[in-house]
């Protein structure tokens, strides 16, 4: 029995389809889908006919903006694959799915090569250590290149490339690839959909067998087993590279790169048989880590945390699954869910860690984007959603009652940009508090809060096209009329020249016992190599006192304070990062004085010492890649110098100019209207944070 359950774990692929946007992950998907017989016509992009982009506004705006899973089968594998999106606003959507999956393919432009949010999710996917198969997509576009593409990976992304294509045909020519693993051509032919194996071409065959050569050198060099039959036999079979490139792939001490064009329906085929030989089953990924608490209830310490635990892929085992995705549809509230231990069936009771409390499930679903079919129980290693939870939310831990574990959860972005937020009517200002808070629900990166000095509500997301979405789906779905403020960006505040000796005394007496604290402080920046991002992040805190003259559990009230006061610093109320505070002496009260009195005088004593400091106001800024026709650089580069922007690289690819440069995110509200105006609709931009700066305008304390 376990052996069967061990074979049924192995042929199942959890995998993601990662890119920048427009290199053609949706197109990938769409390919993979018609390929595997989930679908039986191929959906387009342009056409608004895609399974996966199902939204209004996504087919509306031709781009992915909500993570999508679907399910299909090729060569007696189950494959689950969430299509992300590529956009930087919708970043938080590919940690979330990043966060379980075993595997993902990397989508690259075969023009372009690596561009900003190709690096971005790349980085996202190498701090969750999931394996990845790179795929140069649309070949047979006009100064496409698999060698350009494949540079670009290695010096902009830094792993080894492994390529096992070599294309046949450039450009519009392009018509297959040679599979360098079995020496075999694979082509073809416009309006065929299965590819024809034969000969490689004898144009192509001497550079077949030097890239071969150079395939099983660079695999060699990294794997013993290879090394070994190599130094033997001075070459590799087929079985032993396709083994070793499986090893590399899930090590990450190499990527295999293959090529094709998925608008034209070519490649793809190829790229499944190598989803399924060297991308990770949830048996072959480690135990998932989490935290134990007591049955029918977290209990101990906070969060209920008594000791480690691992759960292993294994459906007789507890079950133990994450939550990582939640939306509401007409038919109910869908919470996707994946499974890492245990199995769960239809009626049966779990705990939902992140509420603490006890709910029932009542329906499986296996996912196709936007439809579902029944099933009556999920096993360890799937991705289902589940109907009937009322309180989980993105990031909850769901546990057997009688073994409860949690999860670490995925992490969440902190919001760059806000707007304020108001129904046109006031009868429909309840309608839109119970919209905001379930848009809030179903994205974590989306914020709302009550400004408390306005009064306003101001919605707050990751940017200006994050910000647009959520309140397009609020006046589609509900049919509210909603008003909208202008964007703001969250500025932060920092120490640019700090104060020594900085003494605070809090007393206070109304009858009773009384309250008393003496502190003194030294406040300074925070250096570049502490802060871990730049001048832009960070705090620390440290006691020089000596002679006990302010205990150790004063000393900890003391920073408790001194926390407290970063919430909102003296130039304009934002939060303040980036300094160092030294407790260097105080004083106690043999009867008045306590924690208490203590955090208060870290509190106020440091708000104070802050309005002594030269402070500086930090700004966010985002590294914008702009790509444009050659004649319209100059206008280009003006626009960004007007918008405070620092060029930092320029080139030229595929007949475009590419402008990098570091612009403040306030000086970008509006800019794709304005570039689109100056290239006559030719130019596009992508951008992604990067941290914060100094503000150019000099600032005084309030």
């Amino acid at each position: 029995m376990r052996n069967n359950l061990d074979r049924q774990l192995s042929a199942v692929r959890n995998l993601g389809i990662l890119a920048h946007v427009d290199a053609g992950k949706t197109t990938v998907t769409e390919r993979i889908l018609y390929a595997t017989g989930a679908t039986h016509k191929r959906g387009e992009v342009h056409d608004g006919t895609t399974v996966t982009d199902f939204d209004p506004q996504e087919r509306d705006r031709g781009i992915t903006i909500f993570a999508a899973a679907v399910s299909c089968e090729w060569a007696g594998h189950r494959i689950n694959l969430i299509d992300t999106p590529g956009h930087v606003d919708f970043a938080d959507e590919v940690e979330r799915s990043l966060r379980v999956l075993d595997g993902a393919v990397a989508v690259f432009d075969a023009v372009a090569g690596v561009e900003p949010q190709s690096e971005s999710v790349w980085r996202q996917a190498d701090r969750h250590g999931v394996p990845r198969i790179a795929f140069v997509n649309k070949l047979d576009r006009v100064g496409a290149d698999l060698d350009t593409a494949v540079a670009s990976i290695r010096d902009r992304l830094h792993p080894v490339p492994l390529v096992v294509h070599l294309p046949i045909g450039a450009e519009d020519g392009f018509t297959g690839v040679v599979d360098l693993l079995r020496m075999r051509a694979l082509t073809w032919t416009d309006g065929g959909d299965a590819a024809v194996e034969g000969d490689v071409p004898d144009d192509l065959l001497t550079e077949a067998l030097r890239r071969r050569r150079l395939l099983e050198e660079s695999v060699a060099e990294r794997h013993p087993a290879a090394l070994e039959e190599f130094c033997d036999r001075e070459t590799l079979s087929a079985g032993t590279l396709a083994a070793a490139l499986r090893d590399l792939t899930r090590t990450g001490d190499g990527v295999v790169v293959l090529c094709g064009s998925a608008y034209r329906n070519r490649g793809v085929e190829p790229l499944l048989d190598a989803v399924v030989a060297y991308l990770p089953s949830p048996l072959d990924v480690p135990p998932v880590r989490g935290v134990s608490g007591g049955a029918g209830g977290v209990s101990g310490g906070e969060g209920g945390a008594s000791g480690g635990e691992e759960r292993t892929a294994d459906p007789s085992a507890p079950f133990a699954a994450l939550a990582f995705k939640v939306t509401a549809t007409a038919t109910g509230r869908l919470t996707y869910l994946r499974v890492y231990s245990g199995t769960i069936g239809k009626g049966d009771a779990v705990w939902d860690s992140g509420a603490e409390r006890t709910e029932r499930i009542g329906r499986i679903l296996r996912v196709q984007a936007d439809r579902h079919a029944g099933l009556e129980r999920a096993v360890a290693g799937d991705i289902v959603a589940v109907v009937g939870l009322k309180s989980a939310r993105a990031g909850s831990t769901l546990s057997a009652p009688d073994a409860p574990v949690v999860l670490e959860p995925p992490g969440v972005a902190t919001p760059v940009v806000s707007v304020a937020v108001e129904a046109r009517t006031g009868g429909d200002t309840d309608r839109l508090a119970v919209a905001l808070a379930r848009l809030a629900e179903e994205d974590p990166s989306l914020v709302v809060r009550t400004d408390p000095e306005t009064g306003q509500t101001v919605l707050s997301g990751m940017g200006e096209l994050h910000l647009e979405v959520a309140v397009e789906k609020i006046r589609r779905g509900l049919g509210l009329d909603v008003q909208v403020g202008r964007p703001r960006v969250t500025y932060r505040e920092t120490v640019g020249r700090g104060v020594s000796g900085a003494v605070f005394r809090h007393v206070k007496q109304d009858g009773g016992a009384g309250q008393f604290a003496h502190v003194v402080l030294d406040v300074e920046p925070l250096g570049a190599d502490e802060a871990g991002d730049g001048a832009a992040a960070g705090f620390a805190f440290r006691s020089s006192v000596v002679g006990g003259r302010v205990p150790q559990e004063y000393v900890r009230a003391v920073e408790a304070g001194c926390r407290d006061a970063l919430a909102e610093g003296p130039v304009g109320g934002h939060p303040v990062t980036g300094l160092r505070v030294t407790l260097t002496d105080g004083a106690t009260h043999v009867k008045d004085s306590s924690e208490t009195a203590f955090r208060t005088a870290g509190r106020l004593g440091l708000r104070e010492a802050l309005r002594a400091c030269a402070m500086v106001l930090l700004e966010p800024v985002v590294e914008v890649a702009v790509t444009v026709p050659e004649d319209a650089v100059g206008g280009v580069l003006g626009d960004l110098a007007a918008r405070r922007g620092r060029v930092t690289d320029s080139a030229v690819r595929g007949g475009s100019a590419v402008v990098t440069a570091t612009v403040p995110l306030a000086e970008l509200f509006g800019y794709a209207t304005r570039l689109r105006s100056r290239t006559q609709g030719r130019g596009t931009f992508s951008a992604r944070p990067t941290g914060y700066a100094p503000a150019p305008t000099p600032v005084t304390p309030r």
